[in-house]
């Protein structure tokens, strides 16, 4: 059976899972069959560092895993990390033009690190390799493996949203990125509403022939690419042994005792304008003026992970959280009640099944997400007799699939929000058990393990039909 070969910015144990995310989803496929692991290492190098000559690729073994990670210089990580990926590629796939820093350069900075990656990555592969590669960091690199005379299957999947052609255009060379994607076999999206953002552009911008009518096969510069939705999903399983565990316990237990005479409603997040927090702590306080039978009996608690916070953007929500929460509970607030508790730093994720359970409500309320597993994780912890209900942005990717039982809402209608809130936190019982069954089938059949063979099954069935020249670096 072939080799599974991933490749992400960063290089997790497979075997260690406490961090969730890509750990989780690759495990069994990378253990399966002594898979392999690329990326960076997570460590800075002074100055310019090394020439690509002498990177030197760190390899040792997590069980039957290879990971394999290169070092990147201050000067490269600057470019390609902060600068580009997520200086213009972040906000722009997040619909904030405002925030992009266009005019900065780093696009030279992006492709070096692609090629180095590409140039490191090569001499490990085997003929019959799979790769998958993830992520807005490594748009380009099957282009420059490609140029590279790599001749395996390629894949690639976008974590995060892919917003409308007009808004793609506004990315300089964005046709370069289009092209860069052509030479993958299969791409794969969050949500059908990436997928057709893309169709649209690859029809209107580069051109593509839809080869069988339907918007899943795109034929344009010399390759035929393969495209489809797969929404990524959590394993319940793994969720479910972590909600047993004693960490998630004891927390639950402590919320319980701690809030024992309030509704609690939770929010958990990294920092990031992408995730609408300011517009949800508006709304909490819309919902204790609209509905003042809240004042001394709801509380929200918001934990706000930092993230990248050398960035301006960054430190201007950071700022403004922190006067929201302190300016409601400095006009609701009791001596014996707070109606927020903001806590801004990460919580350890075997602790946050018991703070879920404990939770009437979860507030999953993004601007614009590719998924938000959040939202999976909170219906996983519930107690199936008692559980609690999801309030969910209907601009989430998970909106697409969780629409039907979770209460969607509009962040930036505050007033609209708030009584979306009211109505989950008078839900009567039997409504909220017959949506949590409901949301929990769902999650249980289209979870991380379908999610993953999905892929795989599809990019190994996908058939290049190159033509003309060999590849060329872009």
């Amino acid at each position: 059976m072939a080799r599974l070969v991933c490749v992400s910015n960063r290089v997790a144990d497979p075997r260690k899972t406490e961090a969730g995310g890509l750990a989780v989803a690759l495990s069994g496929a990378l253990q399966a069959n002594g898979g392999m692991w690329f990326g960076w290492s997570g460590k800075i190098l002074d100055g310019e560092g090394p020439t690509p000559e002498t990177v030197a690729v760190q390899q040792h073994q997590a069980g039957p895993v290879t990971l394999a990670t290169v070092d990147l210089s201050q000067w490269d990580h600057d470019a390609y990390y902060l600068g580009y990926s997520n200086g213009v590629l972040w906000p722009v796939f997040h619909y904030r033009l405002d925030l992009a820093d266009f005019e900065a350069g780093y696009i030279e900075g992006y492709r070096r690190v692609n090629q180095l990656f590409a140039q490191k990555l090569m001499p490990l592969l085997k003929e019959d390799d799979i790769v998958w590669v993830h992520d807005y960091h490594l748009i380009p690199l099957a282009s420059e493996l490609r140029a590279l005379g790599c001749r395996n299957k390629i894949g690639f999947f976008l974590h995060i949203p892919l917003p409308p052609q007009q808004m793609v255009t506004a990315i300089p060379a964005h046709d370069w990125l289009a092209r860069a994607l052509f030479a993958y076999d299969l791409v794969g999206f969050q949500s059908k509403a990436d997928l057709q953002h893309f169709n649209q552009y690859a029809a209107a911008e580069s051109r593509a022939e839809d080869r069988d009518g339907d918007g899943r096969r795109w034929r344009a510069f010399g390759r035929t690419l393969r495209t489809q939705a797969f929404p990524i999903g959590i394993d319940v399983d793994e969720f479910d042994a972590l909600a047993t565990g004693h960490d998630a316990t004891d927390m639950y237990r402590r919320m319980c005792d701690e809030y024992s005479r309030r509704q609690l409603l939770v929010g958990v997040d990294r920092l990031d304008y992408s995730k609408g927090l300011p517009q949800r702590l508006r709304a909490f306080r819309e919902l204790l003026r609209r509905h003042p039978d809240n004042i001394r009996s709801a509380t929200l608690i918001q934990i706000a992970a930092p993230s990248r916070e050398d960035v301006n953007a960054y430190g201007d929500i950071l700022r403004e959280l922190e006067s929201l929460a302190g300016s409601m509970n400095g006009d609701f607030g009791e001596l014996d009640w707070m109606p927020v508790r903001y806590m801004h730093r990460t919580m350890a994720r075997k602790r946050l099944p018991g703070l879920y359970r404990a939770a009437r409500v979860a507030l999953v309320t993004p601007l614009r997400d590719g998924m938000n597993l959040v939202a999976k994780e909170f219906i996983a912890a519930q107690d199936p007799e008692d559980p609690g209900v999801l309030v969910l942005s209907r601009f989430a990717g998970a909106a697409e699939q969780m629409h039907a039982q979770a209460v969607l809402v509009n962040p930036y209608d505050s007033t609209a929000t708030a009584d979306a809130i009211q109505f989950a936190l008078q839900m009567p019982l039997a409504e909220r058990r017959r949506r949590h069954q409901e949301l929990m089938a769902q999650i249980r059949e289209f979870d991380v393990h379908w999610w993953c063979k999905s892929f795989l099954d599809e990019l190994a069935a996908t058939d290049a039909e190159e033509t003309g020249p060999d590849w060329l670096r872009l």
